[in-house]
């Protein structure tokens, strides 16, 4: 797996954009050097991210979202070896107890 998240990625399984392996591994969005939770879809080489506005929902329960334009640096949250124990080890209770100290 590579350590360079995907041009666009889409939190919609609706979606074709939508990873559910690469999501589950995490993935964080700098925008305009500012560290965004909210985002609902993201491009880099358009340079847009998706964001939630408010609690709004559309017609079909969907967010309601809106384009933001600027600088978008995606990255991953955990590494790659780390899904792969942390799934396992989830495996056998449901509860994904691990120390981090």
């Amino acid at each position: 797996m590579s350590d360079t998240p995907p041009d666009r990625l889409s939190l919609d399984p609706s979606s074709p954009h939508f990873n559910a392996d690469l999501l589950q591994r995490g993935v964080g969005i700098r925008f305009n050097g500012n560290e965004k939770t909210n985002v609902e879809e993201y491009s880099v080489s358009e340079g847009w991210i998706k964001v939630a506005a408010g609690k709004s929902r559309d017609r079909f329960g969907n967010p309601m979202t809106m384009k933001l334009k600027g600088q978008v640096e995606p990255y991953y949250q955990n590494a790659a070896e780390a899904v792969g124990e942390s799934t396992q080890a989830s495996d056998d209770g449901g509860l994904d107890v691990t120390d981090e100290n």
